[in-house]
């Protein structure tokens, strides 16, 4: 049994559940402006999490170290690290200074196409 999901295949499993590629997934929301802003702010939070994590590992920091230098619990670092939260301002404002670096929020025009 064949069963569709916003447009794209997606195929049955032996569980019964369906299935769907994720890219079949992505294209059939594509165009979509609501979408396409949560997955512009799902990049950054990514993006962000990332570079803190790249940071903490180069001073051989667990995420408890650094989730008692910025007075938050270490599943919220790990949350955080993995793009699941956007976090605030004041958030990385602590986390900046946890690192002895700066903060900076920049707005640029966007690339026009």
């Amino acid at each position: 049994m064949i069963y569709t999901f916003f447009g794209g295949r997606s195929e049955e499993m032996g569980d019964g559940m369906a299935r769907t590629p994720w890219d079949n997934v992505k294209a059939a929301r594509a165009g979509n402006s609501a979408v396409e802003g949560a997955y512009a702010a799902a990049k950054l939070a990514i993006e962000l999490g990332e570079q803190v994590r790249g940071m903490r590992e180069e001073r051989g920091w667990s995420q408890r170290d650094l989730a008692k230098m910025t007075g938050m619990t270490q599943p919220a670092i790990a949350r955080f690290e993995a793009g699941g939260t956007t976090p605030t301002l004041p958030i990385l404002e602590r986390i900046a200074n946890a690192f002895d670096t700066t903060l900076s929020v920049e707005l640029k025009p966007k690339a026009v196409a």
